[in-house]
């Protein structure tokens, strides 16, 4: 009996995905665990195994094809001993086709008359804003160098706009003006900007461009943060600390852990310091979910991790129960699995509170987008020196920005200052992490 192989659900909420690369062929023989296909979710680019042992009949979804459902038949393996025809036979009906589009009927000569041909009005230029007028940069540069008066000339680009095809029309014809493109038939939509009132999505007239189609991950990051900035009220609090005594702890346990194979980085203080005062402050570690809250009782940190093409925020769960080394040795094996696209479901789904770190790249100060269902995420800047006063003397010290960003639904500002104020204690105080 032929053994059908589904579009598989690789995340608990992927609803589609796109079949990448078949790692087999039709006529192929597998093994029940072979690894037969790459599926791209929006998280990342995942293997999927066969299911049993058999001879690859027919594969129903040709590589590439994207937004095929969870679900969906994607192959037919035969059994041993089976012959491949007879498995095959009807599997093409397995994989569902996009309906076809109804055809128009060819509407008949008498089904109308004929309207009387309207007068064409004069071309006149499209100008707008008093004398300024609707034109690409390059067609006024062209203009310009010619001598021709921009004014006169009625455009053919979109909505009006005169382009460079206009302006060397003029100029070939001895002419400012040119018969403009015939007015359309159909009004703007209500609402629709004003001609000019907005720049048109697409390639400008004389910059050079490549297109690109979004990846899944891509599209995903595009929807929910739009979401997020629409539908969740933000605020955001920011907090200098201190990183001198942070620094020098660092050395000393690196020191410590040398030929270990384990490297502390500030980023891993600035894990377990927000894992321990979301356990100081459990007001921060929630989640708005409608008519209820969700209170989280151990602090799952999703670090932001910065890969080609996207951002994914693989877990560290149960953070402030695990030490620095610990936390150091998971997120670069997280970090390495999602730069190599070998992130599976466990170890980016959930996750209570996120951290995203540009203080590599010299960023001083910035402000993050909540990423949903969480209540809140950190921004951390780069640690510089900066002149600070301590008591009442000028000096200077080692100083990061971080700014907290709070989803005012589920988490008050006297709360997000809470946590600030937590934080800040264990980052400048480093000592107290390691109680």
């Amino acid at each position: 009996m032929a053994i059908e192989i589904f579009m598989p659900a690789l995340s608990p909420t992927m609803e589609k995905g796109t079949l990448a690369k078949w790692l087999v062929k039709e006529g192929d023989t597998v093994s029940s665990g072979d690894v037969i296909a790459e599926i791209e979710t929006d998280k990342a680019t995942m293997e999927v195994e066969s299911i049993d042992d058999g001879v690859v009949a027919k594969i129903l979804v040709a590589e590439g094809a994207e937004d095929v459902p969870v679900g969906q038949i994607i192959a037919v393996l035969a059994e041993e001993g089976e012959d491949v025809s007879a498995a095959t036979a009807g599997a093409g009906a397995a994989a569902p086709k996009a309906p076809e589009a109804p055809k128009a009927e060819a509407p008949k000569a008498e089904s109308a008359p004929t309207p009387a041909a309207a007068p064409t009005p004069a071309a006149t230029p499209v100008k707008h804003d008093g004398d300024r007028v609707f034109a690409s940069p390059l067609a006024r540069r062209i203009a310009s160098q010619a001598g021709v008066d921009i004014g006169a000339i009625a455009g053919s680009g979109p909505k009006g706009r005169v382009v460079k095809a206009d302006v060397e029309a003029a100029m070939a014809g001895g002419t400012a003006a040119k018969a403009a493109a015939p007015a359309p038939a159909v009004a703007p939509a209500a609402g629709a900007p004003a001609v000019g009132s907005a720049p048109v999505y697409g390639p400008h007239d004389g910059i050079p461009y490549h297109e690109e189609k979004l990846s899944g991950m891509r599209k995903t990051i595009a929807r929910r943060l739009t979401e997020s900035k629409q539908h969740v009220p933000h605020f955001y609090l920011t907090i200098d600390c201190e990183l001198d005594k942070l620094l020098k702890l660092r050395g000393e346990l690196n020191k410590k852990l040398d030929g270990t194979g384990t490297k502390l980085s500030v980023n891993d203080f600035i894990i377990r310091a927000s894992a321990l005062a979301l356990k100081k402050v459990p007001a921060a570690n929630v989640q708005f979910a409608g008519d209820k809250m969700y209170w989280y009782e151990r602090a799952d940190i999703s670090v932001a991790v910065a890969i080609e093409g996207g951002l994914v925020t693989p877990v560290v769960r149960g953070a402030d129960g695990k030490g620095l080394a610990d936390i150091s040795n998971e997120v670069k094996e997280l970090a390495g699995k999602a730069k190599d696209g070998k992130l599976m479901p466990e170890d980016y789904a959930g996750g209570t509170f996120s951290i995203s770190n540009l203080g590599m790249y010299g960023i001083k100060e910035f402000g993050a987008v909540v990423n949903p269902p969480q209540g809140a995420i950190l921004a951390v800047g780069a640690g510089e020196q900066r002149p600070v006063v301590k008591d009442g003397a000028l000096a200077v010290a080692t100083v990061m920005s971080v700014t907290l960003s709070c989803d005012h639904r589920a988490i008050d500002g006297a709360v997000g200052a809470e946590f600030l104020a937590a934080f800040k204690v264990l980052i400048e105080d480093p000592v107290t992490m390691l109680l």
